[in-house]
């Protein structure tokens, strides 16, 4: 169990090991949070990567209309998370699953993710370039990307790939991409 700060709300997450940063509220998260705003009106929004839940629990948390979807491969943070949102009482909120019980042809007004650069660039590629597709025309995805880890030559990338993409913060090493589609 730890204690963090969601948005100026302070909650108790269960965290274990063998999900990502099961000791607190990981850095880049924290400064992924810090750094944006909180989604307005009822906005459909994806965890990408969820752990244990913080980003999608503090979307639920501070914007009660959205419509969040919490996807990740591992079960353990997905139970995790499930369990979290249910202490939080936001479990009505988001829909947490693995990314294959996602409707391919369900689009999203924002993305949000710390993604799991480690995989390899590669297959981050891949999951990146499948996921942010499905923004809507006006959408926004928030990417926290450690600069040590490749955030400048990612930021690169998904330039050449069309997509419009800006550094909107940049702290303790990591910075925080906006992403928007093409055109």
């Amino acid at each position: 169990m730890i204690k963090t700060n969601l948005w100026g709300t302070e909650v108790q997450l269960i965290t274990a090991a063998g999900v990502f940063s099961p000791d607190g509220l990981d850095r880049g998260t924290a400064i992924l949070l810090r750094a944006s705003p909180v989604p307005e009106g009822n906005p459909r929004v994806l965890d990408l990567g969820c752990g244990y839940g913080p980003i999608a629990l503090a979307i639920a948390l501070h914007c009660p209309d959205a419509k969040v979807d919490a996807v990740d491969v591992n079960e353990r943070a997905l139970t995790l998370c499930r369990d979290n949102a249910t202490a939080l009482k936001v479990a009505d909120r988001i829909h947490i699953c693995r990314p294959d019980d996602i409707d391919p042809e369900v689009r999203y007004d924002e993305i949000w993710s710390n993604p799991p650069i480690r995989i390899g660039k590669e297959v981050l590629h891949l999951l990146l370039d499948s996921w942010l597709r499905r923004l809507l025309p006006s959408g926004i995805a928030r990417l926290v990307v450690g600069k040590n880890l490749g955030a400048d030559t990612l930021q690169r990338w998904l330039i050449a790939q069309g997509y419009r993409c800006e550094r909107t913060a940049s702290a303790q090493g990591f910075r925080v991409l906006e992403i928007g589609l093409p055109g």
